[in-house]
């Protein structure tokens, strides 16, 4: 291995005095610094460049992550933390996320609501009694969350066989962090928070690989097998009873922007799928008109843009498969002569 290049030779070195520095580096580079910080500081006043100067506080990600793992915890007592949790000390484990969840999501709710109010250049009134207001909002719908959501763990269960149990399921399967994520990150979109719900949903989406716009609207007994790849566009609406499984994509046509502006943003954008259908992997359904019908199966890489009648199997032809024979000699290889 070659040697460090140092200007200290080695006699210099006293063996007598190993705590004192020997070797200085040269402040040459060091020097540069602050023309480098001049620079970015400067750059900050570039209008085609993004800064938050000179504005309200943004929500913290790890705080919200930190909420979404803490209202787990309310919603599927007993599996996931730190604390084993019985019939003797449920009230006080809840009482203790709830409390918590309440600080927390109040202030990070207050936060993005004084960021929108600057945003739109609006006078900021009551934004912390609002945070508080909406927190209390939502715990107050985690309740009926804890039911439905028990819904979509059965759904999995029932929609997998490899599943051993409820409780495999909701340790072990992506599509029950991504689906409950989805469905707190909904009930605050709903709420017309801002940022929020849009950080929630793409932390479960970095964590599972399965993407769900908050403003999507899903039914009960929902499914997602695998789940990697998945992509559920903002204005998709799923019905009751839906099995979708890898790579499937509910998505919007491609439109350019300038042709309808901001107009765009309100529309529908994304698919309808109606009850009990079941979409198969890699298939990807496109736009806002285009409608599966009750009861339909869509099978693996369909491309759809125009909507189905209900009971309905769509499938693409089976590909022709081509066989190229081997050339060698296979009886000769096998006996070990060429």
């Amino acid at each position: 291995m070659d040697k460090l290049d140092c200007e200290c030779s080695a006699d210099k070195i006293s063996p007598s005095e190993p705590d004192e520095e020997v070797c200085q580096q040269p402040l040459l580079f060091r020097n540069e610094l602050p023309q480098i910080i001049s620079e970015l500081v400067e750059s900050c006043q570039d209008l085609d460049t993004f800064h938050h100067l000179n504005l309200v506080g943004l929500p913290s990600r790890g705080t919200v992550i930190e909420i979404v793992e803490r209202l787990k915890k309310v919603l599927f007592p007993g599996y996931f933390g730190e604390h084993e949790v019985d019939n003797c000390n449920l009230s006080y484990q809840i009482g203790v996320e709830i409390n918590t969840l309440f600080e927390l999501l109040s202030r990070q709710i207050t936060l993005s609501i004084r960021h929108e109010c600057r945003r739109h250049q609006m006078v900021c009134t009551h934004c912390f009694d609002q945070g508080q207001k909406e927190t209390l909002t939502l715990l107050k719908k985690l309740k009926d969350l804890r039911r439905i959501l028990a819904e979509d763990v059965r759904a999995g269960y029932q929609g997998d066989p490899a599943a051993k149990s409820f409780d495999e399921i909701i340790f072990g399967y992506p599509s029950i962090l991504a689906i409950s994520t989805y469905r707190l990150a909904h009930e605050l979109h709903i709420q017309r928070i801002p940022l929020i719900p849009r950080m929630m949903a793409e932390y479960a989406h970095s964590v599972t690989g399965i993407d769900i716009h908050p403003g999507a609207v899903i039914g009960r007994h929902f499914f997602i097998d695998h789940g990697t790849g998945v992509v559920i566009g903002e204005t998709s609406v799923i019905g009751d009873y839906v099995r979708i499984y890898q790579g499937v994509t509910l998505g919007a046509l491609s439109l350019p922007m300038e042709e309808k502006g901001d107009q765009l943003r309100r529309m529908k954008r994304h698919p309808t799928i109606e009850d009990h259908v079941t979409i198969y992997a890699g298939a990807t359904i496109l736009g806002g008109e285009t409608l599966i019908g009750t009861g339909s199966v869509i099978g693996g890489n369909v491309w759809l843009t125009r909507s189905v009648p209900p009971g309905t199997t769509v499938m693409i032809e089976p590909p022709e498969l081509k066989y190229k024979e081997d050339k060698r000699d296979t009886n000769s290889e096998l006996n070990g002569t060429h």
